[in-house]
Formats: C-alpha cells, structure tokens, sequence
C-alpha cells in the first residue's frame, strides 16, 4: 500500500471525526489559492502530457518553482522523481501525480522525528519566546496564542520586550486586555531588564504560559545577535530550560525573502519553530516545504485566516490534503 493511498484512509478516518474534520477544512480553505494555482496547473500537465519525458520534467520543475517550494529542494525533488519513474517504470502521468504527493510529504518529514507540538515546562511558567522582523504579524500572533492557550484553560502573561519601537509595547498591552491575559512592559528601557522583571511577576502569580515579544530591527543583525543572546541569559537564569521555545513569524505572502529571514535569524538565534502567517494570503503555499529544507526548522503553527481562532498547528497531513485534495 503506496503512502497515497494511506494518506487517502486517513483523510477519510479524520472527516468522520468532527473536530479533525473542521481542522481539514480551514487547511481545504487557507490553500484554496495555491491549489487553484499548483494543482489545477499540475492536471493540465497530466492532460497535455500522457507520458512522462523529458519535456514533462522540465514543465514540472516550473511548476515547482513557481509554487514558491525552492530552487534547492526543487532539484532534490525532480532528482527523487527521475529516480522512482525510472526505478518503478513510471510512464503514466495521472500515476505520477499520486508519486508527487508521496514525494513532498517525504521532502517535509525526512524521516525525523517532527513534531509540531510545543515544549511546554514540566513545572512553572511555559516561557515562549516571539522572534520576526516588524510587520510579519507577530504581535497578533502572540494575541491569537494567548487566545488558544486561555481557550485551553491556561493563564496567560505577555511580556513587552520591543521597547524601543513607537508604540509596540501600548500595541502589546491591548492585546492582553482583549484576551484577558496578564501584562507586564516598559517603554524606551533595557528589553532584558523588563522581561527579568516580568517573569519575577510571572512567577509570583503562577501563570501557565508567558509569551515574550521582541524588537525585529533584522538589518543590524550584530546589534539584534547581542540582544537576543542578553535576553535568553537572563530568561535562561530565571527560569532552568527557559526559552521553551523561540517560534520565528514569517509572513507567507513574502515567498522567498521569508526564508531570507528564517535564515538570518538561525544564525543569531536558536529557533525551535515557525510559524507562518497569512497562509491563506498567497498563492505560494509551497514555501512550508521551502523553509524546512532550507533551514530545517519545523512549522508549528500556520495562520490560515483574520480570526482569532484561524492560527492553528501545523499538520503535514492536513497540509498535504489542502493541496492536493482534488486528487483524493
């Protein structure tokens, strides 16, 4: 049984489960764009060619590229696929599809062991650490975080740690009182002093969860290196195994220059996951393929809508099915 047609059973076993079910279909409608765009094209390509050569490959590579996947995890892709057309005697197109999707989700999961779940503290604060360059969506992802965690049950703490960008921490502070979640800032002061100061805060009333905003100035990246490093030294000392988590925001709707950050940030920073706003927003879904072969991070939450409820955790499986779902 080809991972196709298991992928097929699973899909099948989640759509009778009410709660997995409404989790496909916000992934079904935040790629609708790419699979419009990717999917559709991908078909044609089986019409316009019944046998799979030369001139096949490069169409699909294309293809590929313009779904925003990659370059480098294109070429490693195509190279796998000549391999198995070649290994299997693939000539059927419509067949090839099915290989395709087999293909992507082994690119994404590599045979490690990802998770998309959170490292949460076995005891005391849960502290995340929020990193992105400013206007990828990050202080509304820290709003929609404390809004599932809270809708889980948990308290919340957000800590301001932009403190010297015009308005970021009254921005912050507002978003804490719509989500009814504690809040600790300062302006135009020491962003490492701020967050020792909140986690004592933190500490003293129990909160579950304590999410951490921070500057996103990625063009002095010395400057930005030494602040970060400053910031998980005094975490670090406050809290043993504090950040649980550093979770970098990229935009989606950004393509490339989104792995350009992802990149960046990975040199100055220990980032332990991604998460990808605005999903919905572009016809280039193929960039959560992209970043993980690119700097080999996992997605652990994609924004898939406006609302409050629409940042969910990444699921490859259900990834795979927004894409590709006309083919199941």
């Amino acid at each position: 049984m080809g991972l196709f047609s298991k992928l097929k059973d699973i899909f099948k076993t989640k759509e009778k489960d009410e709660v997995k079910n409404e989790e496909i279909q916000k992934y079904d409608q935040g790629l609708e764009k790419t699979r419009n765009e990717f999917v559709s094209k991908l078909n044609l390509l089986g019409i316009k060619y019944t046998k799979v050569n030369e001139e096949y490959f490069e169409e699909l590579e294309n293809l590929l590229i313009m779904a925003d996947i990659g370059v480098k995890t294109v070429m490693d892709f195509i190279d796998r696929l000549r391999k198995r057309v070649k290994s299997e005697n693939i000539t059927d197109t419509k067949y090839l599809n099915e290989v395709i999707v087999d293909e992507l989700f082994i690119i994404y999961v590599n045979n490690e062991a990802i998770t998309d779940k959170i490292n949460m503290a076995a005891s005391g604060p849960t502290v995340i650490l929020m990193v992105g360059v400013n206007g990828v969506g990050k202080t509304t992802t820290i709003a929609k975080l404390a809004h599932k965690y809270k809708s889980e049950g948990k308290s919340i703490m957000m800590i301001a740690g932009d403190t010297f960008r015009a308005g970021a921490v009254e921005q912050l502070k507002i978003w804490a009182e719509r989500t009814n979640s504690e809040f600790y800032g300062r302006e135009n002061t020491d962003p490492a002093g701020v967050i020792f100061d909140g986690l004592d805060v933190a500490i003293n009333k129990n909160i579950d969860i304590v999410l951490i905003d921070t500057a996103g100035r990625l063009h002095n990246k010395v400057n930005l290196m030494k602040e970060l490093e400053k910031i998980n030294k005094v975490i670090g000392n406050k809290i043993a195994g504090a950040p649980h988590e550093t979770l970098l925001v990229i935009d989606a709707t950004t393509g490339q220059n989104g792995i350009m950050q992802a990149e960046a940030f990975k040199e100055i920073t220990n980032i332990t996951g991604i998460v990808l706003t605005k999903l919905d927003g572009t016809a280039k879904g193929g960039i959560v393929l992209a970043i993980k072969e690119a700097v080999g991070i996992p997605v652990k939450f994609v924004g898939l809508g406006e609302k409050m409820t629409d940042l969910i955790p990444f699921d490859i499986e259900n990834y795979i099915y927004g894409l590709f779902k006309d083919m199941f």
